[in-house]
């Protein structure tokens, strides 16, 4: 395990892919103990070949035709129309702008692309410092993996062998409930620093833009309703959003044409390529555990030391906090959940409380440096040099890390939709 872990983070500081990082030393490590190798390509194909993980494609695809299609781009002038001239009311158009995209797309880079190149010029056009606006997008953007749909909780779901419309259930409260503190943080800071707002609109132009907006705003309430009706599975409800934002965005708002649509698919391609890449990687990790018995040594390690369950989830949450400084989502989920698994059976923790602690812990991961995914959009998007969008979402991080705390102590915010939804 120890050779494994130093030759994974060797590839990683020559700058090797993750995925490739992991699954070279991985094979490294099977290679030294007489493996059968054949067992390599068919455990990566095992891993993709499932229902579930279908949705993947889907979601990333919705969430790019969103931002190409014009979708995100009336969801935002029409809310701008009705808050944006409040105190703070840009900061708060930008939050909801984010939970909006984040109900579709289930990506917090993908989200922070989308609003971002939107908002941060018109936020730094109204007076907020740009560091604070890259700072709010960046933070704001992480809500695209705790809002159903998300692909981390898909992710969760199919390792954990967890209900995936659970999981989705789940992340609805925490989510709105982290929405709600951005947003009250948004107002204080606006208010304490005297920011103006944009000019009010006309009620004739709050409609007018709000009938435009409403075919994009029916989206995650077709996603979301028909997934917990029970209608469609969270796969086929993807297709579904793929096939409604296709024909809203060539059709109805006429942004995109068919043209157009080569690039799009190349975009979601690229994305999913890299997600599947990790996960083939990551079953060939798993497959190392399961031989070498890592998670049956290190749940017998701790039922025989003094450990209790609080001092177990203040480590784990160090340790996310520090891997998500290094690794993306996806790698920490498949790397780590199958060693926790029995260590959280082992302390009776719920599985479905710990995958919203666990993707919390993830949107954290996508806001601290040196890699975090949205600090680099960001920083793209307001062609700003990385160091100052660390610098403006600090607040943010800390934020973050408050709420976090009172997801851990209060279980009930996480189980009591999925309770209710039986």
């Amino acid at each position: 395990m120890l050779i494994l872990l130093i030759s994974f983070f060797i590839l990683l500081f020559l700058r090797v892919p993750v995925a490739i990082s992991l699954a070279l030393s991985t094979i490294f490590v099977l290679f030294q103990i007489d493996f059968n190798m054949n067992m390599v390509p068919q455990r990566i194909f095992t891993a993709l070949d499932s229902f579930p993980m279908m949705a993947i494609p889907g979601f990333v695809l919705a969430g790019v035709l969103m931002a190409r299609g014009g979708i995100s781009k009336y969801l935002i002038e029409a809310l701008r129309a009705w808050i944006g001239h409040l105190p703070g009311g840009l900061a708060v158009v930008t939050i909801l702008a984010c939970a909006i995209f984040a109900a579709i797309s289930g990506s917090s880079p993908a989200t922070a692309a989308a609003i971002g190149s939107i908002m941060i010029p018109a936020m730094i056009s109204a007076g907020y410092k740009k560091r604070y606006s890259m700072g709010l997008v960046a933070a704001g953007g992480t809500l695209g993996i705790l809002i159903p749909p998300s692909v981390p909780l898909i992710i969760y779901g199919i390792t954990s062998e967890q209900s995936i419309g659970e999981l989705f259930m789940a992340g609805v409260i925490p989510g709105l409930a982290l929405t709600g503190i951005l947003i009250v943080a948004a107002i204080f800071y606006a208010k304490k620093n005297g920011f103006k707002g944009d000019a009010k609109a006309s009620w004739g132009e709050r409609g007018r833009k709000s009938l435009k907006a409403i075919w994009g705003g029916f989206l995650p309430f077709l996603i979301l309703g028909t997934i917990y009706s029970g209608v469609v599975t969270p796969t086929e409800s993807a297709v579904i959003a793929v096939f409604y934002g296709l024909v809203v965005s060539l059709f109805i708002y006429r942004e995109m044409k068919l043209k157009d649509f080569r690039e799009v698919l190349v975009e979601s391609i690229n994305i999913t390529a890299m997600i599947y890449l990790i996960i083939g990687a990551a079953s060939l990790f798993g497959l190392y555990l399961t031989n070498a018995q890592v998670p049956q040594n290190v749940g017998a390690w701790i039922a025989e030391s003094d450990m209790n369950k609080w001092i177990f989830m203040i480590i784990v949450n160090i340790l996310f906090f520090f891997m998500g400084m290094f690794l993306e989502a996806v790698s920490i989920i498949l790397i780590t959940l199958p060693i926790l698994l029995p260590i959280l059976v082992h302390f009776d923790i719920n599985l479905i409380h710990f995958a919203i602690i666990m993707t919390i812990n993830m949107e954290l991961g996508m806001i601290t440096p040196p890699v975090g995914l949205n600090l680099f959009v960001v920083s793209g998007i307001a062609k700003e040099k990385l160091g100052e969008v660390v610098k403006g979402v600090i607040p943010f991080i800390v934020l973050m890390i408050v709420f976090l705390a009172l997801v851990v102590l209060l279980p009930q915010l996480s189980l009591w939709l999925p309770e209710q939804m039986k």
